[in-house]
Formats: C-alpha cells, sequence, structure tokens
C-alpha cells in the first residue's frame, strides 16, 4: 500500500499516543485520525471528454451523384502547436484576445484536427469516394484508373469558444482548405478558400462552447463541400 507523507507521519503519531494513555489516549487517537483524513488531499477530477456526438446515423446511405468524382483528403494540419493536444480553448476577446485559455476540466477526445477531419469525411463520403491522400497510387486512383484524384488540404488555424462579452460567446472555426491535382511535374492549384464560421454557444462553459464549436464545424463542412461542388 502506497502512504502518502501525512498519512506516514499520522500512523507513527497514533502509535506514540496510544501507548501514552490507556482510555484518554484511544479517545485521542481517534480524534487525530478523523483531523488526518480530512487533511488528505481530495481525488483529483478527471477531465470530462467531448467530441462532435454520432454524426449521421441513418443506415441509409444517399445515393452518390454520378459526375462526384474520387477525392482523396489528407491530413489536416494545424496553425503552430496550440491545436495539437486534446484542450478545449476558450479566449476572452473584450480582455486579451490574444491569449488562449484551456478549460481545467475539459477535454476533446483527440485533438482537434482530427475530429475535424473525421467529420469532414463523414460527410463528404456520402456523396463521393473519399480516400486517403498518400496511401499510394493504386489505392487513389480515380474510376477511370487513369488519373489520381484530387486531393483536398486543409489548414486549422482557429478552433475556440470566443467570449465577445462575459454573457455572450460563440463558437469559432477558421480554416484555410486547397484543392490541388497530382501531375507528372508536381501538385497544381486549382483552388484554395477561406473559412471563418462561428454558432452562437448557449452557456458561458465548456458545455456550451462545445456545443458551438460542433455546430460551427458542420456549418464549415457544408460551405467545403458546396464549394467543392462548384469548382470546375
Amino acid at each position: 500500500m502506497k502512504h502518502t507523507p501525512i498519512a506516514i507521519n499520522t500512523v507513527a503519531s497514533c502509535a506514540r499516543i496510544t501507548r501514552a494513555g490507556g482510555r484518554f489516549g484511544l479517545m485521542l487517537l481517534v480524534t487525530v485520525f478523523l483531523g488526518a483524513c480530512s487533511a488528505l488531499p481530495d481525488k483529483p477530477l478527471r477531465a470530462d471528454l467531448f467530441d462532435f456526438g454520432p454524426g449521421h446515423v441513418s443506415s441509409q446511405t444517399a445515393p452518390r451523384s454520378p459526375s462526384a468524382a474520387p477525392l482523396a483528403l489528407a491530413d489536416i494540419s494545424t496553425h503552430g502547436g496550440v491545436l495539437d493536444n486534446q484542450a478545449v480553448l476558450y479566449r476572452l476577446a473584450y480582455a486579451n484576445p490574444q491569449q488562449l485559455r484551456p478549460y481545467a476540466q475539459a477535454r476533446w477526445s483527440m485533438p482537434p484536427a482530427q475530429l475535424v477531419r473525421q467529420r469532414l469525411r463523414d460527410t463528404l463520403s456520402r456523396s463521393r469516394p473519399v480516400l486517403n491522400a498518400g496511401e499510394g497510387p493504386a489505392l487513389n486512383r480515380g474510376t477511370n484508373q487513369s488519373a489520381l484524384p484530387r486531393v483536398l488540404q486543409l489548414e486549422l488555424e482557429e478552433f475556440s469558444h470566443l467570449f465577445e462579452a462575459p454573457g455572450s460567446s460563440v463558437g469559432l472555426i477558421r480554416m484555410r482548405a486547397t484543392l490541388v491535382e497530382s501531375t507528372p511535374t508536381g501538385e497544381k492549384l486549382l483552388a484554395q478558400r477561406n473559412i471563418a464560421v462561428s454558432r452562437p454557444a448557449p452557456s458561458a462553459d465548456a458545455v456550451g462552447g462545445v456545443k458551438a464549436l460542433t455546430a460551427a464545424t458542420d456549418a464549415a463542412i457544408e460551405e467545403i463541400s458546396t464549394w467543392l461542388q462548384q469548382v470546375p
């Protein structure tokens, strides 16, 4: 059994008290023990884990458009390293807009870039085949077996619960989407789009921030899907 320093010192003191004085010593022992228990540190709280929810749960798959060509989806990169962990971040725009702060008892189930990519793939897969970029030419070829599919690259720049005022906040996601085509001489830029979406938070806490960021992410993904359909 592993003891804390408080517990070890208490056991030693109790032994001395018991030897010193009979029934009175026993009563004093109980008092000391109860006081020591209240002094022991509380068990650390486990942070709550959040994701975007189950997503599309229907067992029926929507028919894909015949003109929707396969798409290769690259891993989503992040702006710096602040979004590479699982912290749920918030920003006080009215006090210090440059400072990102983590909620103490809230965590994403995986880094935000991975959550966004998973949600994006699930959504795009309803209308077209979506492949993983970089898994080899044989896996990433189009239906005609002659050309590689276009590659969608994303950079996640902002993903935070933004407080515009103490009682007013939104979930904000900002991304840069780049669509490229693989050619014998390298990648050819086809189109690029900056995406910034915010949705109001129902409460000024981590739960409200998570709900707002989920709604903002879904709206951003719908914008990406519409944009991909418009690129010739």
